[in-house]
């Protein structure tokens, strides 16, 4: 669903995702430390994936289905929630892509595809 937005780059490994647009992030696979650790490389976290949302909608966002959409202590104060993909229904998800994509492109990138170019 990511990689079939404008102009969208799939930036992702073997073990995480990662989309952007001209360089910015608007989906990647949540990557946490270990229990207990404070430094350290993080690891990625299968199945879930942080999505860029706009810092005014993140609270309703997380309100609407918090069985599927939280936070977690890293992420609070950050424009972005978290999606259990396990629990996601499709068309909620698609809907989220395009609001991270709408988030995160050049504004003169989403006036030219809303235009229809």
């Amino acid at each position: 669903m990511a990689s079939a937005l404008p102009q969208a780059e799939d930036r992702s490994g073997p073990d995480r995702l990662e989309f952007r647009v001209e360089g910015k992030g608007f989906a990647w696979t949540l990557a946490e430390r270990g229990p207990g650790q404070k430094t350290g490389p993080r690891r990625p976290v299968p199945g879930v994936l942080a999505v860029r949302c706009r810092g005014e909608d993140k609270a309703d966002l997380l309100a609407s289905d918090p069985e599927t959409l939280f936070e977690t202590e890293h992420y609070r104060g950050y424009p972005a929630v978290l999606v259990r993909l396990e629990r996601a229904e499709p068309d909620m998800l698609a809907s989220l892509l395009e609001a991270a994509w709408r988030a995160s492109a050049p504004r003169a990138l989403v006036r030219r595809v809303d235009a229809g170019g």
